[in-house]
């Protein structure tokens, strides 16, 4: 066996972590594994198994001509350890040949096999390892190299390769000689390379092998710091003593937790990572699957979700459950304005783009000792959505994880509601609610923060409660991509060039889309207003002009646009945290004062930093109508009730100096009174399913939902409860529920 000495210089970027772990209890779950300790243990586990302490490799992966030789080269002299180059250093010596001549003698699956061979009986430790291009296709030689190792993934777009191949000798590449063009090639060979690697370097064109380097060793770092990324509550004051470690939380415990004890929201520590121009330009012509996986590897650690897991995910989510190939494409409206289409999901709104990933990732965050029933309060869509992403998980999670939505029975449209009802699966129901949906909300939050009965349901049931309301970092998250994606559509398709500015307009009650669209920024994207449109519960535009948040004299009003009837925005929470330097005191104050007065008023510095980059208004009944019809009657094209709110808004604020693209939020389909009424069409049928094909009939943009259409074919009518507006019975519900479930 190939044995080469270990270098010991690659502990300059290997630290110590996990020294202690420290694990809160309460009275109510001394005697059960709590979440904390348990995923502790995961990542002491992990930790123990993948980190970087001395003897562990640093091992490039990537296609024929990503600069594995080159970059490993560099990455040893900086750490003045050993290189190994696997053509060069190992096969070559063994074969006493050459690649290509051991290649064009044994041919294509014969070469592969005895490349395996070669790396099985091979060892080092503490070295640079480039690989080639051709290694990931051997399973037993990768489980070998990864064991002692971490692979790293030096992800070089398709267009540099193929032109980099083209000044190359390129004679000693796994089918080459199969008259398969080089581009299908290297396609093919990318799902070896996202099965193997630990972590991604996103190499962007132009970038230098020395920047490269310097990219791996930050990496590698990150992938072996599991305590670098935590999460605070927007409410948590730091003791002076700066003890951080008891009030952090990892990426899995925010995500399973989904409140924080303390009533606040969960927020990133530290600030968003950030692409640099070249990265965002690389990604231009990327998939929105591919942007996806970019962006939410940096956004969530390795420890919490290995990287080709989260890839699989994430194939999963968007891979085959959305109408549209583009996942969320840009469409021209008219003038300087665009529609985000977020509706093209199962179920026909923008909690889709969201909710088809986050149960994927509860899933893989939950200890396995645990039950776990999730609550949702919802004004329309995040229910159904909720309902349809739970029912796409595992049926081995199915057992372990059940979801209860709450809705305003008389609160959301007739066909939400019908969709709601029809999307009750094995694991999720539906419980109808005799009030609005701030009611709703609040209740759940109550419900969450009674540790007597959080308490109880652990200790006697075994379950721990948890959301997916936006109130979940996990359910936020995901939004981002769609703004970033959006902006980079436009840069593909010629309407803008990279780093032009844009404004986005989005309907908004609860705070998280717009607040998605501020991550973006905060990430690269040149956002320049964020247009924040309510229709007549205008809570928000209020604050949003003078800092004072007011519901006392102030009832909701039932709209065309139900999603937006919100009266106390959750998310809003985080930004103020965001605006306010993180003052979790400040956050305390203002939102105990809320519950209690029913109003606070923020400072006017925060005022005027607020308004630098938001801009609000409000829209009538009468405008939303008036602005479906005008808008089909000039292009053809049907907005939702919501986006039509955005559209009036829009036209309103926007100064038409640069592209503002408008989030469309649901397909029209899901509103169809309201459409009829807009554009004067007299039905005698007013069944759901009736008016639903009589729009389809009008050949409009955009194309019928042939999910919808599909779910009101569904003639059985579905069995689901109904409770009054009392949080001790929303309790008794959900305690129902998890016995008949769970027990």
């Amino acid at each position: 066996m190939l044995h080469f000495n270990r270098c010991p210089h690659l502990k300059q970027i290997a630290q110590t972590c996990f020294s202690s772990i420290h694990v809160r209890t309460d009275k109510h779950v001394q005697l059960f594994l709590s979440r904390t300790f348990a995923l502790a243990e995961f990542r002491k586990s992990w930790h123990s198994t993948h980190s970087l302490v001395g003897d562990k490799n640093i091992i490039l992966m990537g296609p024929p001509g990503a600069g594995k030789t080159t970059v490993g080269r560099i990455i040893g002299q900086k750490l003045g350890c050993c290189v190994i180059d696997v053509d060069d250093d190992i096969l070559e010596k063994t074969w006493n040949m050459s690649v290509s001549e051991k290649l064009q003698d044994v041919g294509n699956e014969q070469f592969l096999e005895e490349e395996g061979k070669a790396v099985l009986n091979f060892s080092t430790s503490g070295s640079v390892i480039s690989l080639t291009g051709s290694n990931p296709m051997h399973d037993a030689s990768m489980w070998h190299l990864k064991k002692n190792g971490i692979i790293v993934y030096l992800d070089v777009p398709l267009i540099d390769i193929v032109s980099r191949l083209k000044l190359m000798k390129i004679d000693r590449i796994v089918g080459q000689d199969a008259g398969t063009p080089m581009r299908d090639l290297l396609k093919f060979r990318r799902q070896y390379y996202k099965k193997w690697y630990d972590t991604r370097v996103f190499c962007e064109s132009g970038a230098s092998p020395e920047e490269v380097a310097d990219k791996v060793l930050s990496a590698v770092k990150r992938y072996q710091d599991v305590d670098s990324e935590t999460f605070v509550s927007t409410r948590h004051i730091w003791p002076k003593d700066d003890d951080r470690k008891v009030s952090t939380k990892f990426f899995s415990e925010a995500v399973i937790e989904g409140l924080a004890s303390d009533g606040g929201l969960f927020v990133p520590e530290k600030e968003f990572p950030k692409l640099n121009c070249g990265e965002w330009k690389s990604l231009v012509g990327a998939t929105y699957i591919e942007r996806a996986q970019i962006l939410l590897e940096k956004c969530i650690h390795p420890a919490d979700v290995p990287a080709a897991r989260l890839g699989e995910m994430i194939e999963a989510a968007y891979g085959e459950n959305f109408a549209c190939s583009k996942i969320a494409p840009v469409r021209h409206l008219s003038g300087n304005q665009f529609i985000l289409e977020l509706f093209h999901g199962p179920t026909g709104s923008f909690k889709d783009l969201s909710l088809q990933l986050m149960p994927h990732l509860f899933a893989h965050c939950i200890p396995p000792s645990c039950n776990y029933m999730i609550l949702v309060a919802t004004s329309g869509d995040t229910g159904s959505a909720v309902l349809n992403g739970f029912s796409r998980i595992s049926k081995n999670d199915k057992r372990r994880i059940a979801v209860a939505t709450f809705f305003p029975e008389n609160g959301v449209s007739d066909f939400q509601k019908a969709q709601i009802i029809g999307s009750q699966k094995e694991n999720g129901w539906a419980v109808g609610v005799k009030s609005n949906f701030d009611f709703c909300q609040t209740a759940v939050k109550g419900i969450f923060r009674d540790s007597d009965f959080t308490g109880f349901l652990i200790m006697e049931y075994g379950t721990v409660l948890s959301s997916a309301n936006s109130i979940n970092w996990g359910r936020l998250l995901p939004q981002v991509v769609y703004h970033a994606s959006a902006y980079l559509d436009l840069v593909s398709q010629g309407f803008i060039s990279f780093g032009s500015p844009v404004d986005v307009c989005i309907p908004t009650g609860n705070f998280g889309n717009i607040l998605a669209a501020v991550y973006a920024k905060m990430m690269g994207i040149p956002i320049r207003k964020f247009i924040c449109a309510s229709n007549q519960n205008h809570v928000l535009t209020d604050f949003i002009k003078t800092g004072h948040y007011d519901l006392r004299e102030r009832k909701l009003t039932q709209t065309f646009s139900p999603a937006i009837d919100i009266l106390k925005a959750s998310n809003l929470e985080r930004h103020l945290h965001l605006m306010a330097d993180k003052d979790g005191e400040l956050m305390t104050k203002l939102f105990n004062q809320l519950e209690e007065q029913h109003h606070f008023q923020i400072e006017k510095m925060l005022v005027e930093k607020l308004q630098q980059d938001f801009v609000a208004d409000w829209c009538s009944e009468g405008e939303c109508l008036a602005a479906i019809r005008s808008t089909y009657n000039t292009s053809g094209y049907i907005l939702d009730p919501h986006t039509a709110v955005a559209k009036v808004v829009a036209d309103r604020t926007q100064d038409k100096t640069c592209p503002v693209i408008v989030s469309s939020t649901a397909h029209y389909s899901k509103f169809a009174p309201a459409i009829m009424q807009a554009l004067k069409i007299k039905e005698i049928n007013h069944a759901s399913s009736s008016q639903l094909y009589l729009l389809s009939s009008y050949n409009a943009l955009p194309p019928p939902h042939e999910a919808l259409l599909e779910r009101m074919k569904q003639q059985q009518k579905m069995e689901y409860q109904v409770c009054a507006a009392d949080v001790n019975v929303l309790k008794n519900q959900v305690e129902k529920l998890i016995q008949n479930q769970f027990v």
